[in-house]
């Protein structure tokens, strides 16, 4: 689906992710959450994103978003105690079995999750 990254679409995401999957999805609805969120703030809010939630082969969930900027790469970097952002993609890293960036003219973060029982 093609969204506009502000706030007020997360909410949105998170419902329209757990009507399609049909199922229990908290960890695919903090992915897509926090991969827009990062949108929001390294790219800048009111961007048009491209979000893709598929089953994949071998019981997975794939997230992606898409976006326009191809150089602002995401970095995992170790929050401290008391930072109040900074914790996204160590999130998604703790719940997804994997994930990765995809750059050509545009840049698509991924995470690929076990389904959930």
């Amino acid at each position: 689906m093609e969204v506009v990254a502000v706030p007020k679409a997360l909410q949105g995401l998170r419902r329209t992710v757990r009507r399609y999957l049909d199922a229990p999805c908290s960890d695919v609805q903090l992915c897509v959450t926090e991969l827009v969120g990062n949108v929001i703030r390294h790219v800048g809010e009111g961007v048009g994103v491209r979000v893709r939630v598929a089953r994949t082969d071998g019981g997975r969930i794939r997230v992606e978003v898409t976006d326009p900027e191809a150089q602002a790469l995401p970095v995992l970097l170790p929050a401290t105690d008391d930072a109040e952002v900074g914790r996204g993609l160590a999130l998604i890293d703790a719940v997804t079995v994997r994930w990765g960036v995809e750059q050509g003219v545009e840049k698509t973060v991924w995470c690929e999750l076990a389904e959930e029982e």
